[in-house]
């Protein structure tokens, strides 16, 4: 048996050690709300996305408070660029949010998706 890339196993150990929220907001949406899919710690070049719509091609990335320093936020715009320049759009949602009320966080990132599916239909029927 081939072992695992290394990019696999990092994606595992990930998907085993999600944050609180990352958690409570996996639950959720691994229950294919609305018909949806999504796929967690979804590998991007050398990122790993918190979760990814394909169809949409969205990522939704769960932030903590360790997001406002500084540092932080210029690497989440280098990162958000990649991913930008791999044709998926990023949406930031705040840990916080998912802990007030992961079911409103939930049905908003839905009509994210939802809505980039539909630009998307709109843009391919010209």
């Amino acid at each position: 048996m081939v072992p695992p890339s290394p990019g696999i196993g990092r994606a595992r150990s990930l998907r085993q050690n999600l944050s609180g929220a990352e958690l409570l907001l996996w639950i959720a949406l691994k229950k294919r709300p609305h018909g949806l899919k999504f796929r967690r710690q979804e590998r991007c070049g050398p990122y790993y996305l918190d979760f990814f719509s394909a169809p949409a091609r969205l990522a939704i990335e769960v932030d903590g408070s360790q997001h406002e320093h500084p540092d932080q936020l210029r690497r989440d715009q280098r990162r958000d660029a990649f991913v930008a320049s791999q044709g998926i759009e990023t949406i930031r949602v705040s840990a916080r949010d998912v802990f007030k009320s992961v079911g409103g966080v939930a049905e908003w990132v839905c009509l994210q998706v939802w809505e980039r599916i539909e630009a998307d239909r709109r843009s391919t029927e010209r």
